[in-house]
C-alpha cells in the first residue's frame, strides 16, 4: 500500500481515513484525533519555542488544523506548512483562510523522501525549527531519515527538530495501545511502524544533540532535537 510520502495520495493515511470527522463546505479535512491533539501540543511547543522567531518547516501537515491553530498561538514565528498530498494541500489553504493567522504561510509541495532543504522557499534563510506531528510511522524508515538529513541541512545552529506522535523506547511500546495500531500499521504495509527512540537518536548522529523527551497525552511523545552548534 502506498503511503503518504511514496505518492501524493492520503487514500493510505490511518490518520485520515477511517474514523476521520469529513470534510467541510469550504473545503476543510476535519480529523478528531488533530483536534484532540492541539491543546497539549499547542502547550508544549508554546514552551519550547518562547522567545523564538523566524520560520518553522512542519513536515506532513495533514488536514491543516495544526498549522492554523500553531500561528496562531506562536505569532512570532512564521509557519510553513507543507504536505506532497494534494488532497491535503488544499484542505491547508482552507484552514489558512478560515482562522487567517498572518504569520502560516501556503503550503509547500515536499517530500520527506528527497533534497528538501534545497527547496527556494526552504533555502531562503536558516530555520528556527523543523516539526513533523505524527507522521514517520505511516511512510517507511526513509521518510525519517529524510527528515533529519534535510533539518541538519536546513536549521540554524542552534535551530530545533521537533518529533510528535507514538514511540517505542528501548524495544519496547509504551503501552498496549500503541503496540496494537503499530501491529496495524504494519499489517498495512510492512515498511510503516512505530519508530523507537534510539534509532532516532542514531540517525541524528553527531547533527543534533541528545533530544528532549517529554511525555504526551494518550502514550505519545514530543522529541526535541537541538541542533549541534
Amino acid at each position: 500500500m502506498t503511503g503518504p510520502f511514496g505518492s501524493p495520495s492520503s487514500s493510505g493515511d490511518p490518520r485520515y481515513s477511517a474514523g476521520a470527522g469529513g470534510e467541510t463546505a469550504d473545503g476543510r479535512l476535519v480529523s478528531p484525533s488533530a483536534e484532540r491533539n492541539i491543546p497539549p501540543i499547542t502547550e508544549t511547543l508554546t514552551g519550547r519555542l518562547a522567545g523564538r522567531t523566524g520560520r518553522l518547516l512542519e513536515i506532513g501537515s495533514g488536514t491543516g488544523q495544526h498549522a492554523a491553530h500553531l500561528a496562531l498561538a506562536l505569532p512570532g514565528i512564521t509557519w510553513i506548512p507543507s504536505d506532497p498530498a494534494e488532497r491535503h494541500r488544499v484542505s491547508i489553504a482552507a484552514w489558512r483562510m478560515h482562522l487567517a493567522p498572518d504569520n502560516l504561510r501556503p503550503p509547500l509541495a515536499l517530500d520527506a523522501t528527497g533534497d528538501w532543504a534545497k527547496d527556494p522557499a526552504v533555502a531562503e534563510a536558516p530555520l528556527t525549527a523543523v516539526f513533523s506531528a505524527n507522521v514517520i510511522h505511516i511512510g517507511p524508515w526513509a521518510v525519517a531519515e529524510g527528515i533529519i538529513a534535510g533539518a541538519a541541512r536546513a536549521l540554524a545552529p542552534d535551530g530545533l527538530l521537533i518529533f510528535y506522535g507514538p514511540f517505542m523506547e528501548g524495544g519496547a511500546h509504551t503501552g498496549e495501545g500503541n503496540a496494537r495500531f503499530d501491529a496495524s500499521l504494519k499489517a498495512q504495509d510492512p515498511d510503516w511502524g512505530i519508530r523507537d527512540i534510539n534509532e532516532l537518536r542514531t540517525a541524528a548522529g553527531q547533527a543534533f544533540l541528545d533530544p528532549d523527551v517529554i511525555p504526551m497525552p494518550s502514550n505519545n511523545r514530543m522529541l526535541v532535537f537541538q541542533r549541534a552548534v
